[in-house]
């Protein structure tokens, strides 16, 4: 079975830079993971700075069995470069009410998964991840559990978020 190297995103959004592109060094592979969302990309933003302090993917299995706040968190959306957001990643860059991205920091991240980056961008009625991945130090084993774990995890966080703003 193929890779799902891009569920969701239109070929405008495939075509379109991210600032993680810029991120990763040698040879990379990019995937792409879209939703469609009723909400303003200004309400989506306030909850990917949600990120801060949780994953919003499957809580039982990335956050400690912990439920991701379901309220926006007073603060969050003053964010710094540095600041470490889901635990495993570091904020590398944002644009204000459009776009986040991160780079997975976390020292066992790192040597079970390579260098990684993500771009979550808020469009009109979309909310775009664009993942960057360096495609050296995975064999195809971790280069599929990686692939896949994160086709299952992101689309359950992409479809949270897109939820919680519409709510």
């Amino acid at each position: 079975m193929d890779i799902p190297e891009n569920w969701g995103a239109t070929a405008a959004e495939t075509a379109a830079r991210y600032p993680c592109d810029e991120l990763v060094e040698g040879p990379t592979e990019s995937w792409y993971r879209a939703v469609d969302v009723d909400a303003d990309p200004a309400a989506v933003y306030r909850w990917l700075c949600q990120l801060r302090v949780a994953p919003y993917s499957y809580d039982l299995i990335d956050n400690f069995g912990r439920q991701s706040p379901r309220t926006l968190t007073p603060g969050l959306t003053e964010l710094e470069l540095g600041q470490p957001m889901m635990r495993i990643f570091t904020l590398t860059g944002f644009v204000r009410d459009m776009e986040l991205t991160v780079q997975l920091t976390e020292r066992m991240g790192r040597l079970m998964f390579g260098d990684l980056a993500v771009t979550y961008r808020a469009l009109p009625g979309r909310l775009v991840a664009k993942l960057v991945v360096s495609a050296r130090p995975l064999s195809f084993v971790r280069r599929k559990l990686l692939v896949w774990g994160d086709l299952v995890m992101m689309r359950r966080q992409l479809n949270t978020l897109a939820e919680l703003a519409a709510a």
